[in-house]
């Protein structure tokens, strides 16, 4: 029965891309000074004078803060993404009020001689409303310093937006494509996980288990093509149906393969949960060792399956702790070389599975076939002799409603009769070490 299963987007995106956010939802520090500039030109600091903060885009605000005897100010910190306004006062001098980003250092505050009054809150965003700046240096003049502030700022905000865009393009796209996979809708399924990858191909919070979700709807799909096309009488139809077969089992291989490169990239001190990640590459590396066995049974293996095979189940036997799971991954690699043609690895990965299981029945026909096939194609009477031993000792152990006995039998008979190889008994029992 083929089996198959979403993983859980347990990266959670709140948790993972906080690092990316670094700037979204945080404080900044914000200073500068404030100076008075007289009727002869000249300029002096002005200490003690009150600094008090407005938040203009939401009703808010900070505490206020009094300049130092150089003039000087500063705010431990101000969210980023609000907008300020810093309303200024001090003795002797008319109220000033000057916009203001969080992060901006250096703000040059200019007041001028006055009556030493202050704007109120309710004159602070009347003014914010007209875009006022009386007494106050222009924006547009900041100094290069305040401007390169200003233009880092801005591309922290523009590159958060994106990333808010692309969390709920990425987060709508998983949902989606899980309601359709559970409805068994699977070119929805494919199209929506798409989505989701088009948005952020490369990070590890959410790529790996969108294309592992989307292989497994591949997966699925393939299984359903193979199912159909049982019922299909018309020979040009069937053919069809199977290379989709074959395309979407091709395509799902590769599709764990990316899910767990990705998770490689990961160095190990920058995994934030080293259970959910282990948790995410197993699911990876079981969907994958699902779709080979899919392939094997169906027959539709192609260089892609046993490419990504080649690199994936070796993985999954490093982590797997599952002993029925691991030998049934082994078998599936061997089974992989065997239907492809591939006689002389099918045989080298069946006989390291008889190293340690030589009664094996799945492996003692894997390998018996194969090395026939290999005898056959090279002249070579040793592996003919060779695999007709293991056939019967195949044939000796299973029982007789295993799908292979029947042609092993048969096939050693001909052996017998047209290359004259009569096979030798060989031991069993053996323990496994």
């Amino acid at each position: 029965m083929f089996r198959n299963s979403l993983l859980t987007f347990v990266i959670s995106i709140g948790m993972v891309l906080s690092a990316q956010l670094a700037a979204f939802g945080q404080y900044a520090p914000t200073s500068g000074k404030v100076v008075l500039q007289k009727a002869d030109g000249t300029r002096e600091p002005v200490a003690g004078a009150l600094v008090e903060v407005y938040r203009t885009d939401v009703k808010g605000g900070s505490p206020p803060s009094k300049t130092n005897k150089k003039g000087e100010f500063s705010f431990a910190g101000l969210m980023l993404g609000g907008e300020y306004t810093f309303a200024v006062s001090a003795p002797n001098a008319a109220p000033a009020l000057f916009p203001v980003k969080p992060g901006q250092e250096n703000v040059l505050i200019v007041m001028s001689p006055g009556d030493g009054s202050k704007y109120t809150e309710a004159d602070v965003r009347k003014n914010n409303a007209k875009s006022a700046t009386n007494g106050t240096e222009s924006p547009a003049a900041l100094t290069e310093e305040q401007l390169k502030a200003k233009a880092e700022y801005e591309a922290k905000v523009a590159k958060n937006e994106k990333i808010l865009k692309t969390n709920e393009v990425v987060a709508l796209s998983l949902k989606q494509g899980n309601e359709a996979f559970g409805a068994k809708n699977y070119d929805l399924a494919v199209s929506k996980y798409d989505e989701g990858i088009a948005a952020d191909p490369d990070f590890v919070g959410s790529a790996p288990v969108l294309n592992s979700n989307r292989a497994t709807a591949l997966s699925a799909r393939g299984t359903d093509y193979y199912n159909q096309s049982a019922k299909v009488a018309d020979a040009t139809e069937k053919v069809a149906r199977m290379e989709k077969v074959k395309k979407d089992y091709t395509d799902a291989a590769q599709g764990y393969m990316r899910s767990f490169e990705l998770l490689k990239t990961v160095p190990a001190p920058d995994v934030m949960d080293k259970a959910v990640y282990d948790s995410v590459k197993l699911g990876a590396l079981r969907g994958a060792k699902d779709t080979f066995e899919k392939a094997v049974r169906t027959k539709q293996v192609t260089p892609g399956i046993i490419d990504a095979a080649k690199v994936l189940i070796p993985e999954y036997l490093s982590i797997e702790t599952d002993a029925a799971k691991k030998h049934e991954a082994s078998i599936a690699l061997a089974d992989l070389y065997r239907v492809s043609g591939d006689s002389e690895n099918a045989v080298a990965a069946y006989s390291k599975i008889l190293e340690t299981s030589p009664d094996d029945v799945d492996a003692l026909s894997g390998a018996g076939f194969s090395l026939v096939n290999v005898g056959y194609l090279n002249n070579d009477k040793a592996k003919l002799q060779e695999g007709a031993n293991l056939l019967q000792k195949f044939a000796s152990l299973a029982p007789d409603t295993n799908k292979y006995k029947a042609d092993a039998v048969a096939l050693i008979e001909t052996l017998k009769a047209e290359q004259n190889v009569t096979p030798v008994k060989l031991p069993t029992g053996r323990k496994k070490n």
